[in-house]
């Protein structure tokens, strides 16, 4: 099947649209062009209160009036952290826009119509399904209040996280750990339960590529997280989520090694998730990257909280029943019928290892 212009056009304006750090705004892209098809600027929102995409690809191009302006998600109508994109669109002249996704929540609804009433043409659904894609995150944030939830882990071919020692350096090799390291660099937090601190003492930071570190967050109800683990002595912060029941001298030990103490209601013994998460939405973690452990990972798909898997497979093979899977609990699903299924899956090699990466269904849907 040939690729029109118009989506030849907008997949370049995808690409700049993955360049930005927004959160928690959505990652928007823009490309301005001739009615030829000749790129003559794009844009990207790169961060909160920075220029919006379209904007910033007007400020770039040597020309506006009479040419067609690309954009991944319909320009906002409203005054917020900056004016009006729309505003600057119909000063900027253009003939035609071309719009991928619509804004999911908008503030101000009626973009579209207000850039027709302009005398300005305009196209929608352009790529809308990969344009969606790139703001789901934002979607589910805006709609729910709640962070978009990714669980990622390392596994061996038998599915197993680590030895039934603890001992998990390395399932994989350099490339797919690096990838890690990229997919921690794009959220906004990581998270994971105190086992995994207790067992791998992990750092959470961003190592193997250029980045900056996500907020670090620890499920820890009984605030089991020793005073001198890794993840409180970098710099950057700390949130652990515990309990009420949670003792006071493990509070004051905790928050003078740096931690920002965050208590929440408990349900057998465990922070609830629902609550959990809401704080952290509420904090403005847009993207939430979960490594584990098991029970976290089961409890997050049981409660139909995850949105995205990503799971590195390495060539080795455990052989262990004993050993940690990426998800278990005391009670599993019985049949394949019940297990959880991905949609829109991709796989690709990185080294001798693959990442599969897929959606969950809605909610509503599971």
């Amino acid at each position: 099947m040939s690729v029109s212009q118009d989506e030849r056009l907008m997949a370049r304006a995808l690409d700049e649209a993955r360049r930005g750090r927004p959160s928690p705004n959505p990652h928007v892209g823009a490309v301005v062009a001739s009615p030829a098809g000749e790129v003559l600027a794009v844009g990207h929102h790169a961060r909160a209160g920075d220029a919006h995409a379209e904007v910033a690809a007007i400020q770039a191009a040597p020309r506006t009036e009479g040419q067609v302006l690309y954009v991944t998600m319909t320009p906002c109508n409203h005054h917020g952290r900056t004016p009006p994109c729309t505003d600057a669109v119909i000063a900027a002249g253009f003939a035609k826009v071309v719009v991928g996704a619509t804004d999911p929540a908008p503030h101000v609804p009626g973009a579209v119509e207000k850039l027709r009433a302009a005398g300005i043409e305009v196209v929608t659904e352009v790529l809308s399904g990969e344009c969606r894609a790139l703001i789901a995150d934002f979607e589910k944030h805006i709609t729910t209040g709640l962070p978009h939830v990714t669980l990622k882990a390392a596994v061996t071919l038998d599915g197993r996280m680590a030895a039934r020692t603890g001992d998990s350096k390395w399932i994989t090799g350099l490339e797919a750990r690096t990838e890690a390291h990229r997919m921690r660099d794009r959220a906004d937090a990581v998270l994971v339960g105190v086992g995994t601190v207790l067992a791998d003492d992990p750092q959470l930071n961003v190592r193997h590529v250029e980045g900056r570190d996500p907020i670090r967050v620890v499920l820890d109800a009984g605030l089991r997280t020793p005073a001198d683990a890794k993840i409180l002595g970098q710099g950057g912060a700390t949130w652990i989520l515990h309990g009420p029941g949670a003792p006071a001298e493990r509070r004051a030990a905790l928050a003078e090694a740096g931690a920002e103490l965050l208590e929440l209601p408990a349900v057998e013994g465990a922070v609830a998730l629902d609550a959990a998460l809401k704080a952290l939405g509420e904090r403005e973690v847009v993207r939430l990257l979960v490594e584990g452990g098991p029970t976290v990972h089961h409890a997050l798909l049981s409660g139909g909280f995850a949105d995205r898997v990503a799971v590195f497979v390495a060539p080795r093979i455990l052989g262990d029943s004993r050993a940690p899977s990426f998800a278990s609990a005391d009670v599993p699903r019985a049949t394949m019928a019940e297990a959880w299924g991905l949609e829109r899956v991709r796989s690709r090699p990185l080294g001798v290892d693959i990442l599969i990466e897929g959606e969950l269904p809605a909610r509503e849907e599971r």
